[in-house]
């Protein structure tokens, strides 16, 4: 039976690329001069500091363009709150989830179910859920049926089998 995993995964050397590329253009732009803005990466964990709030939404749109153009969806950026830090600084943790959590499995689960051909099915394994079918062409649909979805987490489809 032709099947697929669907995961939700980031490239760690992405994230890391992206993070070296922000903090280059945080070097060079004027409008970052003398405000000690910085961004601290620990695997998939990011600290943003700079002077003032208005500081810190500007870097973290330096850090967003350059995820994005490195292929990292956004989707998997959780902010925290903004916190106030020392010598009058503001920070911002940002973490980039991976993994399928059991609520979100549960939730594809069912629109799978729901939505998908007949004869389709789908278990959580872990991090991932597994799809089976009958026909490729009902794997198909579930794919782009799920493209379409909002789910709120990016995913990716692999261990396509016939």
């Amino acid at each position: 039976m032709p099947s697929f995993d669907i995961v939700s995964e980031v490239d760690r050397q992405e994230v890391r690329n992206a993070i070296d590329q922000a903090q280059r253009e945080i070097g060079n732009r004027f409008d970052f001069k003398n405000t000690n803005s910085s961004i601290e990466q620990s695997d998939l964990v990011l600290t943003l500091r700079t002077v003032s709030e208005d500081r810190l939404a500007a870097l973290r749109v330096v850090v967003e363009e350059k995820l994005v153009k490195r292929g990292i969806s956004l989707k998997g950026v959780d902010y925290g709150t903004v916190e106030e830090a020392t010598q009058n600084t503001v920070r911002q943790v940002a973490t980039l989830t991976v993994g399928i959590s059991a609520d979100k499995a549960r939730e594809i689960n069912k629109l799978i179910k729901e939505k998908a051909d007949k004869g389709t099915s789908s278990q959580t394994q872990g991090d991932s859920i597994r799809v089976t079918a009958k026909k490729r062409d009902s794997l198909q649909g579930v794919i782009a049926m799920l493209k379409d979805e909002d789910v709120g987490i990016p995913l990716q489809f692999q261990n396509f089998r016939d």
